[in-house]
């Protein structure tokens, strides 16, 4: 199950469950689509993979069995940071961003 992380890893803003603007490698690196177009240029910083739109968690379960949703299992509340270098973000993603998702 995603973590639905709370906070975008490069520039910290604030990604809550229902942030449509929330992006995630398949490793769950999450960052804001702002910084995945003008930073990371949609290459993640970690595995060097490609960014997708987070899904949108409900909020309320809508049927009887399973329970699920946001109150059967919550967003993550821990904030995750990135450990790379500005200039290591600038290596990969120069290396990478011209090479489809598929092809890396």
């Amino acid at each position: 199950m995603l973590e639905l992380r709370p906070n975008c890893e490069w520039c910290d803003k604030e990604l809550p469950p229902d942030a449509t603007d929330a992006r995630i490698c398949s490793y769950e690196c999450t960052y804001c689509a702002e910084c995945v177009e003008t930073v990371l240029f949609n290459v993640c910083a970690t595995c060097g993979g490609g960014l997708v739109p987070r899904p949108i968690r409900p909020r309320q379960a809508h049927r009887d069995q399973p329970k699920l949703g946001l109150g059967v299992h919550p967003a993550s509340t821990k904030r995750v940071h990135s450990k790379w270098r500005e200039e290591d973000v600038s290596e990969i993603s120069l290396k990478l961003r011209d090479v489809p998702p598929a092809k890396r």
